[in-house]
């Protein structure tokens, strides 16, 4: 079942950009006065905007019922990261609010990674296929897009989270800041999702270095964003001859980096001279241990208040 959740939800993301795209559609908006508004299309015009999206949220609700009925004893799970929410598939509300979620995950799966060839900013024409789903967003100033991951899914946590809440599928929050807390680490954790299209480019652009594949607009594109990337690289000396090892050595860093961010730095415990087993010298918690911490934190019992004597 998560490979048929996988492929519906790509259904939903190619339903969803082509919303987006047909209002750049040229035959859309015709003006007369010039060569483009006295062409009209052959066929008539059946689908508007908003029949996409209609169909949309059907998929969305039809799929959950499907949930429902044809595997009553499938256990969904929602990988956000740092949690893993679970949804019985016995529960309609649980899986419809699974339905819209997993949707709602991919896309912002698939908006974070945007952002980051957004900052980028590669050569035209490649980038103006990541500017028609940005729209306006892409000509933003920079520091605004670098932050937008955070805020938009820590407002994702904020709404969705009081529904996980009311279904019981997560605990509680303690309070408001706690709430806020969550919301912060789940946003940190949506920046890994750039480990993908970072090593995209990089493994591209090392397989272009060595084969020629001709002069396509892509091949520009990735040899102008992955020079974007490797440019903290290039004081160091890291080219032999005519071997270049800038992009092996940044698809490392990167891939480390997100594991060290993800699971933090831990050294193997040490034995005392008593036998007693010590912590270790080294102990940075990663985002996972955070999370897993206010978890922890969340489930304490309140104390008691001793009574005055």
């Amino acid at each position: 079942m998560g490979i048929v959740d996988f492929i519906l939800n790509l259904a939903g993301l190619l339903l969803w950009l082509n919303w987006r795209s047909l209002r750049f559609d040229p035959l859309a908006k015709r003006t007369p006065a010039t060569l483009m508004g006295t062409l009209r299309p052959a066929s008539p015009k059946k689908f508007r905007r908003w029949h996409l999206l209609l169909i949309l949220a059907g998929m969305l609700v039809v799929r959950a019922v499907a949930y429902r009925w044809v595997a009553p004893f499938w256990v969904a799970r929602l990988d956000l990261g740092v949690t893993v929410p679970s949804f019985r598939s016995d529960d309609f509300s649980g899986m419809l609010l699974f339905s819209v979620c997993s949707f709602l995950l991919v896309l912002d799966v698939f908006y974070v990674a945007l952002l980051l060839l957004s900052l980028l900013r590669g050569p035209d024409p490649i980038h103006r296929l990541v500017k028609i789903p940005l729209g306006r967003v892409d000509d933003w100033p920079r520091a605004i897009k670098t932050f937008l991951p955070l805020l938009l899914t820590a407002a994702g946590w904020w709404t969705f989270g009081g529904m996980l809440v009311h279904l019981k599928i997560c605990p509680p929050p303690l309070s408001l800041a706690h709430r806020l807390e969550q919301g912060l680490f789940l946003g940190l954790d949506s920046y890994l999702v750039w480990k993908f299209p970072l090593g995209a480019l990089l493994a591209l652009h090392l397989l272009n270095s060595y084969i020629y594949f001709g002069s396509h607009p892509v091949w520009n594109y990735v040899h102008v964003a992955a020079g974007t990337i490797l440019r903290p690289l290039h004081k160091f000396p890291l080219r032999f001859g005519r071997v270049d090892f800038a992009p092996v050595i940044g698809l490392i860093l990167i891939f480390l980096l997100v594991r060290l961010a993800e699971n933090g730095v831990q050294t193997p415990a040490r034995m005392g001279a008593d036998r007693r087993v010590l912590p270790p010298l080294i102990n940075i918690p990663g985002l996972v241990d955070g999370y897993r911490q206010l978890s922890v934190e969340n489930k304490k019992p309140a104390g008691r208040i001793q009574p005055a004597r």
